[in-house]
């Protein structure tokens, strides 16, 4: 009988394109009756994004040169996407990118408590479709919440800054090894797949490692 798959997830909550994988990846779980084990591991595309935030298009007009018209297009193609495997996307022009590091010092207190997961696709949640302030203790505190942890616990432990440390330094973990964008999926800890791949990839590379498996 096939093991589950393991499947380690470098990701930033503000990224699109790993929830996109994310969700390609379940699809093709599902699809190939094939078990897989997420483990999130953080990413910040912007460590140096002031407390304040910039404004989403303006932010990518500076950092890749898109324009407003291909940051139309982007949106659009996203958010059909996104559609199309259960996850809203609801962008607007005023929409701002911020700092992830309180976020991600959430998901790791959340995966002490058996909760990383949720917190992560909470997290994408709030962002994507709620367009919250996910830089914001009292916004996290929330979230932490609406995956059934403690408002007050949560809101403490980002206020202390008492992950931080332990954040950074997996963060440090994953660059020393090359990281350099996000998602970045590995397969039973040796398979290194990135971007989103899109399902029938997905489902092909599940099938290839249960195959090995059973060799």
């Amino acid at each position: 009988m096939t093991k589950t798959i393991r499947v380690d997830i470098v990701s930033d909550v503000v990224c699109p394109w790993c929830v996109i994988g994310y969700s390609q990846l379940a699809r093709a779980s599902v699809e190939t009756g094939l078990e897989i084990e997420v483990h999130w591991h953080p990413f910040e595309l912007n460590p140096q994004m002031p407390p304040e935030g910039e404004n989403l298009q303006e932010h990518l007009a500076a950092k890749y040169g898109t324009t407003p018209e291909d940051s139309r297009r982007a949106r659009e193609r996203l958010t059909e996407m996104g559609a199309a495997l259960g996850f809203t996307f609801d962008y607007a022009d005023d929409m701002r990118m911020v700092n992830t590091f309180r976020a991600h010092q959430l998901i790791d207190w959340a995966a002490e408590r058996g909760r990383g997961h949720e917190a992560n696709m909470a997290l994408f949640a709030a962002f994507f479709t709620r367009r919250e302030n996910l830089d914001d203790p009292h916004v996290l505190a929330e979230v932490a919440s609406g995956i059934g942890l403690d408002r007050d616990a949560a809101l403490a432990m980002l206020e202390a800054g008492s992950h931080a440390q332990m954040v950074r330094e997996k963060e440090q973990f994953w660059t020393s090894r090359g990281i350099s964008g996000v998602p970045a999926m590995i397969f039973d800890r040796q398979h290194l797949v990135t971007g989103a791949q899109g399902e029938e990839n997905y489902a092909r590379i599940l099938r290839h490692l249960a195959e090995e498996q059973a060799a």
